[in-house]
């Protein structure tokens, strides 16, 4: 009996060819255009459109019915599965998927209480306890205690797009942007918070440094660095300023960096870079 990892496209990773991964698509809507998230819509083209268009897009929870489908095939294999949904604090998805597996004993259900390349880690995490021989039941289990550790820290350039999302007052995010302010957030119990607001890319670099420093990173579990847009160039100046992160752990050539899609990238914009590990015990 096979155990299958099973997610949805608010996950962001470099490669997600396994083979004992299902990746769900959402549904992102741009005027009367639907695009089936990483299917007919790269990380490229998303920025392009998103850049170009007077409003946000709308994005969509993955529905029951979708997930249904997936776990008829999972029983219909003999094998079981483990999904990790997109935070709950941020998407009906979990709830979707929790309601579809009401009918399949099989299948497991964890919020990750996280997104983009932090729910991306702990999906590589669960497909490592695959590897090791682990059952479903224990994936589930192990995933959910080391979610407690999950860590996703992200710079962001602009207040744009949390301006434009309602997220934000306009009149802070007007005054931001004269400033040149540039905020850290994180996610806590699910949901995304503010962690602090530096004046310039410079500042704003340092404190998303000062914030990597003080959880510590866990160098045997899953990292994943991301950026949003067209561009790592953001991305690449952190990494030099930084080199001490990484040195004498991670090879420069090997350092795990992806693309923000659209699940998040609807609301950071673009030229933001991101974080995502495991805070050592």
């Amino acid at each position: 009996m096979a155990v299958r990892i099973i997610t949805d496209s608010g996950f962001d990773v470099p490669d997600a060819s396994d083979a004992r991964l299902t990746v769900l698509p959402l549904s992102i809507t741009f005027g009367d255009t639907t695009y089936a998230d990483g299917v007919d819509l790269t990380n490229d083209r998303f920025f392009e459109l998103l850049i170009e268009s007077d409003e946000l897009p709308k994005t969509s929870q993955a529905t029951p019915y979708a997930y249904t489908q997936i776990f008829e095939q999972v029983r219909a294999a003999g094998d079981e599965a483990v999904v990790i949904t997109l935070s709950s604090g941020l998407s009906g998805t979990y709830q979707s998927a929790l309601t579809a597996a009401a009918d399949y004993p099989e299948v497991h259900v964890v919020d990750s209480k996280n997104v983009t390349i932090a729910q991306g880690i702990l999906v590589q995490y669960a497909l490592r306890l695959v590897d090791e021989g682990r059952t479903a039941a224990e994936v589930a289990s192990m995933v959910e205690s080391a979610r407690e550790r999950l860590v996703l820290l992200a710079l962001l350039d602009t207040l744009e797009y949390l301006k434009r999302g309602g997220r934000i007052p306009k009149s802070v995010g007007a005054i931001g942007e004269l400033l040149s302010i540039k905020p850290v957030v994180g996610v806590r119990d699910g949901e995304v918070v503010m962690l602090g607001k530096a004046r310039g890319s410079k500042n704003g670099r340092n404190l998303l440094h000062q914030e990597v420093e003080k959880n510590g990173i866990d160098f045997t579990m899953p990292v994943l660095i991301g950026y949003s847009g067209l561009s790592d160039k953001l991305l690449r100046k952190y990494l030099e300023d930084n080199r001490a992160i990484w040195e004498d752990k991670v090879a420069e050539e090997d350092l795990p960096i992806t693309s923000v899609g659209a699940t998040v990238g609807t609301h950071v914009g673009p030229n933001a870079i991101a974080l995502a590990f495991f805070r050592r015990e």
